[in-house]
């Protein structure tokens, strides 16, 4: 597996908050596979790291965030651009077997995509998201709610292996 990991912060863009503390972790080609990898593989790699709740389908085409757990996306199959942080947020470019750590409170958004495109999500613990879309009057609130989510106990990708690109980058 050659995955290349990297990894940025999101400022609060006045509407959604996104996280002050810790950065989105971009693993590209974290799962291997042609023409990529299974729903039931990746499923099974977040689970077996302790990040369950898991589901199967689509990224919504509108700004939300989770203001009580963090996020992993695995890509299944097809291609997509993401839109993360807000408006002028970054970009991501997706395709099988890349995933996405979002830490709590980061906004996210499908901007298009093919038409197979398919993501598996999880999150730590078995954690239930709440669903928060852009609203200024919540913002406050959520940024309270976003800075008491811990940090998990093991990387969804790479378990508790201590050059987890998680372990490195998400201190408090």
């Amino acid at each position: 597996m050659d995955v290349q990991v990297r990894s940025f912060f999101l400022k609060d863009d006045g509407r959604v908050p996104n996280n002050p503390d810790l950065p989105v972790i971009f693993y590209q080609n974290a799962y291997d596979g042609d023409p990529g990898p299974g729903p039931d593989s990746i499923r099974g790699s977040f689970s077996g790291h302790g990040w369950t709740n898991s589901w199967e389908g689509d990224v919504f085409d509108y700004h939300h965030y989770h203001t009580n757990t963090h996020e992993v996306l695995g890509v299944v199959r097809g291609t997509a651009e993401i839109l993360l942080g807000g408006d002028a947020g970054e970009r991501l470019e997706l395709k099988p077997g890349d995933v996405v750590l979002l830490p709590a409170g980061t906004a996210h958004k499908k901007l298009e995509s093919s038409d197979d495109f398919q993501v598996v999500g999880a999150y730590p613990d078995g954690m239930e998201p709440d669903l928060k879309e852009r609203d200024p009057a919540e913002k406050a609130a959520a940024k309270n709610t976003i800075s008491n989510v811990p940090v998990p106990e093991q990387d969804p990708v790479f378990g508790d292996d201590e050059q987890s690109p998680m372990f490195h980058k998400w201190i408090k």
